[in-house]
């Protein structure tokens, strides 16, 4: 029997996915204002392939959730550039093949 396949290709695709499934739950983002801001960001970078799930859909997922967090005053633009820039410089100075991990 040959194993499933994974639902998402990476696991940064998961987690931001997951993020944004806990906001939903949690009243911050109702789906149907996550959709529209989703639409407008495929919209925006006028994807015209059809997107498979992988980084370019996840890339814009990513796009739309850092926007509705600032656009809802739960988090500030230059925090989460701090945030990719400590990911950054922690996943290049981590050896391959070994987990990336932040430190405080």
């Amino acid at each position: 029997m040959t194993p499933p396949e994974p639902v998402f290709s990476e696991p940064w695709h998961a987690q931001v996915f997951a993020v944004t499934v806990r906001l939903n739950e949690t009243g911050h983002l109702p789906w149907s204002d996550w959709a529209a801001a989703f639409s407008r960001t495929l919209k925006r970078h006028g994807l015209s392939k059809e997107l498979d799930g992988g980084d370019d859909y996840f890339l814009a997922w990513l796009e739309t959730l850092e926007n509705t967090l600032v656009s809802k005053g739960m988090a500030e633009t230059s925090d989460i550039a701090a945030i990719k820039a400590a990911w950054e410089t922690a996943y290049l100075n981590t050896p391959h093949g070994q987990p990336v991990h932040l430190t405080e």
